[in-house]
């Protein structure tokens, strides 16, 4: 009986095993790959960015096209990058030149990596032209690094720092409506250079005015529509780079964005 025992408990680990090893496993962190179904939305080319980019339009708009965000040197690795360090945001004026992409998201899940070049190095990733994960370095509240911003702490710990490479992983679920009424509020969850720091956070409100981002003019940003919108990157006028961006659209009908 005790040898039937340990060999129904050896066949148990090595079916857990064996399961794992077919199981695919949704990587997380720098470096990782796009996988097949997703859509690579920035390269390192000048060609992508102008194919898949423009710059959003919104009140405080100033720049003029093309989009004047350079392409440089990886500063760390082989390849090239996008410096957000539009002239036209030049001192902070953020909302002036920050760029979107031309297609419109409802769900998705989302990769993307930036280096901060300089202390205090500013941007901001924005889901849906709406919310913000922050991009800030030295700023550790609610407002800071990693932050669902204004509605989470700042996981700053995860940050490895000026002049090295980070990633968002993100999974996002937009807000649900019925009969132009909000019903559901977006959740997020988001990985941090591979560690889990926020897990199906509800998001409350568009934060930063209306020179933030969607909705930001509405209801003192409270006012969320029913409009899906880009994946926007944010100009602050600071070498903040970014790179190997891809987005994989989802349909996540559940109210849940584990993974």
């Amino acid at each position: 009986m005790k040898k039937v025992f340990l060999l129904v408990v050896v066949l148990i680990i090595l079916s857990i095993s064996y399961g794992a090893k077919l199981m695919p496993r949704d990587k997380k962190g720098v470096g990782i790959k796009a996988p097949k179904k997703a859509e690579v939305i920035f390269d390192g080319s000048r060609k992508m960015l102008d194919e898949k980019w423009t710059y959003w339009e919104g009140p405080r708009f100033s720049a003029e096209l093309p989009v004047k965000w350079e392409i440089v040197k990886d500063p760390v690795d082989k390849g090239t990058v996008v410096n957000s360090n539009d002239p036209s945001a030049e001192g902070g004026k953020y909302g002036t030149a920050d760029i979107v992409t031309k297609k419109k998201y409802r769900d998705f899940r989302l990769h993307v990596e930036f280096l901060v070049q300089e202390k205090g190095g500013n941007s901001g990733v924005y889901l849906q032209n709406r919310y913000e994960i922050q991009v800030l370095d030295g700023d550790s509240s609610k407002h800071g690094m990693g932050a669902v911003i204004n509605e989470t702490p700042s996981p700053y710990h995860a940050y490895n720092g000026v002049g090295k490479w980070n990633a968002y992983d993100i999974k996002f679920r937009s807000a649900r409506f019925e009969n132009g009424k909000r019903t559901e509020k977006a959740l997020v969850t988001v990985y941090f250079n591979g560690e889990k720091v926020h897990t199906n956070v509800p998001i409350n409100q568009v934060w930063g005015g209306a020179n933030s981002g969607l909705d930001g003019g509405n209801d003192g940003g409270k006012g969320i529509s029913d409009t899906p919108g880009g994946l926007k990157l944010q100009a602050e006028g600071h070498n903040v780079l970014y790179r190997n961006i891809w987005i994989q659209e989802l349909n996540i009908t559940e109210a849940d964005t584990y993974f």
